[in-house]
């Protein structure tokens, strides 16, 4: 999720517009309820927020300060053309770069990619279980080939390999796909997407790469696996020195490839410039 920051609430909401269009959450604060948001809002949320754009507003300095504070998501300053003065009064009051109208989305998720990269927070692509994933707003490379994806469905798999490490919450993947003040839209519809784009990977793949747990939530199997390597040994030690040793090891196979039941759906991909 992104945060834009203007003092024009019309220009702040056509921000918000162009990054709904690409798929890609954003809401809008104002600028002098800021440091009170800011506050309010838990360290779990403050986790999600995927970059911070600030424009006209007059206290960039207490601002960029305060997200410093707090937080390392990129800053991305926001100028009406371009102008040297400007752009290096933006750097340096700390901010990551500066974009001049008009920009794409696309150009803004790549910049604040390359910012976390330098940051180390994430690498450029990453191939897992199979898939090849970009940060970028690219569609994935599955099997050697580009797979298109709906907006949503990518920016799932993106939080899958973001949070590779650990389970992701329903909860926590609907705050990063659609906002963490998104109220017009249920939670459960995470659900819907994850089985479509389950579908569409194991038309690739050839098997299900995500795994999933009632109450602990989502993770790629690629790095299920040390658990599932796990239990299998467990159980295979166990068939071999008990009465059921002739039990074939395709049995033991087969009960840790269960799939659940996936439907599909097509979407549009559509692409806008913020000219605002």
């Amino acid at each position: 999720m992104f945060v834009v920051l203007d003092d024009r609430s019309t220009v702040a909401a056509g921000y918000v517009a162009c990054f709904d269009r690409e798929g890609v959450a954003a809401t809008a604060v104002e600028p002098g309820e800021f440091f009170e948001w800011f506050e309010l809002i838990n360290d779990a949320d403050v986790a999600v927020i995927e970059g911070f754009l600030i424009g006209s507003v007059m206290n960039k300095r207490q601002i960029s300060a305060r997200i410093r504070s707090r937080c390392r998501a990129p800053l991305i300053g926001l100028i009406e053309a371009r102008a040297l003065s400007e752009t290096l009064d933006l750097f340096s009051l700390g901010f990551d770069d500066v974009l001049a109208k008009p920009f794409h989305v696309r150009e803004v998720l790549a910049r604040s990619g390359a910012i976390r990269r330098r940051m180390q927070i994430v690498d450029e692509c990453v191939d897992i279980a199979g898939v090849r994933i970009f940060f970028d707003g690219r569609d994935p490379i599955v099997s050697g080939e580009v797979l298109p994806l709906p907006r949503r469905e990518r920016r799932i798999l993106e939080c899958l390999v973001l949070s590779r490490n650990t389970r992701i919450t329903k909860t926590q993947i609907f705050n990063r796909v659609y906002g963490i003040f998104n109220d017009e839209i249920h939670e459960n519809v995470i659900e819907s997407h994850i089985s479509r784009l389950r579908k569409r990977l194991k038309q690739r793949l050839g098997y299900d790469p995500i795994d999933s747990q009632r109450f602990l939530g989502y993770r790629l199997k690629d790095f299920a696996g040390e658990d599932a390597t796990r239990h299998a040994a467990e159980l295979a030690t166990s068939l071999t020195q008990g009465p059921d040793a002739s039990i074939s090891s395709n049995i033991i196979r087969d009960e840790e490839n269960i799939d659940g039941a996936l439907r599909s759906n097509d979407y549009q991909r559509i692409g806008h410039v913020c000219p605002i």
